[in-house]
């Protein structure tokens, strides 16, 4: 099944026919078969499916985590199977943010360090007054000397989105980002990703298993068996309790 988000809609990310395969021979397995799709600019769209429906391997190929076996992906209209592994690198710092659900901070920084890391990576300066802002803006401004082991599981996440969204990536693709945390830290993260949208432009792609979860996006689409076999468009209101029950129906489905 092709997904297509409109010819007239500039595309942030464009997936065709790609196709990831582990192992080789009788052991091989397709965790992508042909998957073709594009999330455009400014977009929130959130990716559901079965356990080892592809889901994690979709994003991981759409952000230059993981190359495809076959097919082609592009970031901001550039292809990136052209790409050295070191220009790779350079155009994931500079247009992509990755948001992990396990956090994935570096416990010996404190959140203002963990923070400024990309900056870092990247060759520049963190300015200090950018760094508090980023806290502040996912709500931390008084957490910036504490280390992720003097932080609650929705503080950690919290400071994890404020590093991927420090450089202002074009796209930020998020793993289960609400899958360790209670109902309330869940909405603040994903209240923070609409605001990454609909405040400042950016795309968000999420994967996540949570319908609740899904109807904070604009669209939603289903895998199974690492094929797309459903989309939905949601109506625009965050966390609709209709919307989320239309989307655990068809996960039922997909599941059964």
């Amino acid at each position: 099944m092709t997904i297509t988000t409109g010819a007239r809609q500039a595309e942030a990310v464009t997936l065709r026919s790609v196709r990831r395969t582990y192992g080789t021979g009788g052991a091989a397995v397709t965790a992508l078969d042909g998957v073709s799709v594009g999330f455009r600019d400014g977009s929130f769209t959130a990716v559901m499916g079965p356990s080892g429906s592809g889901k994690s391997t979709l994003l991981h190929c759409a952000a230059g985590l993981d190359r495809p076996t076959e097919g082609t992906v592009s970031v901001g209209g550039t292809d990136l199977g052209g790409l050295s592994e070191h220009r790779l690198t350079a155009l994931r710092r500079e247009l992509i943010g990755f948001v992990f659900q396990e956090f994935n901070l570096v416990s010996a920084l404190t959140a203002a360090q963990n923070v400024a890391l990309p900056l870092r990576l990247a060759g520049r300066r963190p300015a200090p007054e950018d760094i508090a802002t980023a806290l502040a803006d996912v709500g931390l401004a008084d957490r910036g000397g504490h280390r992720p082991s003097e932080l609650s599981g929705g503080q950690q996440q919290r400071v994890a989105i404020a590093r991927a969204l420090v450089t202002r990536p074009a796209v930020v693709f998020a793993d289960e980002p609400t899958g360790a945390l209670d109902l309330r830290s869940s909405r603040q993260v994903l209240a923070l990703l609409r605001e990454a949208v609909h405040g400042h432009g950016q795309t968000v792609v999420m994967v996540t298993h949570d319908p609740l979860a899904s109807a904070y996006a604009d669209r939603v689409l289903f895998l199974a068996d690492g094929h797309l076999v459903d989309e939905l468009t949601a109506p625009g209101t965050p966390g609709d309790a209709g919307f989320a029950a239309e989307v655990a129906a068809r996960m039922a489905r997909l599941e059964a």
